[in-house]
């Protein structure tokens, strides 16, 4: 047991300094992207910039809705790397004049990111701004956000976020949120990739 105690001490200090080496190497930054990376950087780019949304979050909505895999189908049937229903996809295509579009489509990378950053600007502009009601409407749906709101269920505010009748939602819009903050540090506020 003693041993096996020794060889894991001698292991932490390896990766301690291996990390140490790679810090220096690379800078913190590089090391925070590595650790936080981008897929997909320039499809988000280019969706958020047409749709005057900020690129991190809707890499942080990515990341917490389908982990940047975009062949993820939910068990309620939302598709993609953003995760779109498709009744909500039929709809952002006839908005954004896709033309021939099916619902398989929302399995493409620029498809879906194109669609869910119109869609969170539509929430955006619904919602005054706030991204924190924005974000538990992708989530919970706008009809459900609103009833909370207007019966006074939850304030809106991100230090209430118990308070929303959903765990789910809650959850959500804190795992998002945090994910922002994170890519946002780690990139030093400045996107990886421009725009296509």
């Amino acid at each position: 047991m003693r041993r096996l105690a020794v060889q894991f001490i001698k292991a932490l200090v390896v990766l301690a300094l291996w990390a140490a080496v790679v810090s220096v190497l690379y800078g913190t930054d590089r090391v925070k992207q590595l650790l936080y990376p981008i897929h997909y950087a320039g499809t988000i780019g280019s969706a958020a910039q047409e749709h005057g949304v900020d690129p991190f979050i809707v890499a942080a909505i990515v990341k917490v809705e389908s982990r940047f895999r975009p062949g993820v189908v939910s068990s309620r049937g939302a598709r993609g790397l953003m995760q779109i229903m498709p009744d909500t996809g039929r709809w952002a295509a006839e908005q954004l004049r896709i033309e021939a579009y099916y619902d398989d489509m929302l399995m493409d990378p620029e498809v879906n990111v194109r669609i869910g950053s119109w869609y969170l600007r539509r929430l955006l502009d619904a919602y005054k701004g706030d991204i924190v009601i924005a974000l538990a409407a992708y989530n919970g749906g706008p009809a459900n956000v609103d009833r909370w709101l207007a019966e006074g269920r939850w304030s809106g505010r991100a230090d209430e976020l118990a308070a929303i009748p959903f765990p789910e939602t809650a959850e959500y819009v804190r795992r998002v949120t945090t994910a922002y903050k994170d890519f946002v540090a780690a990139y030093g506020g400045r996107f990886p990739a421009r725009p296509r």
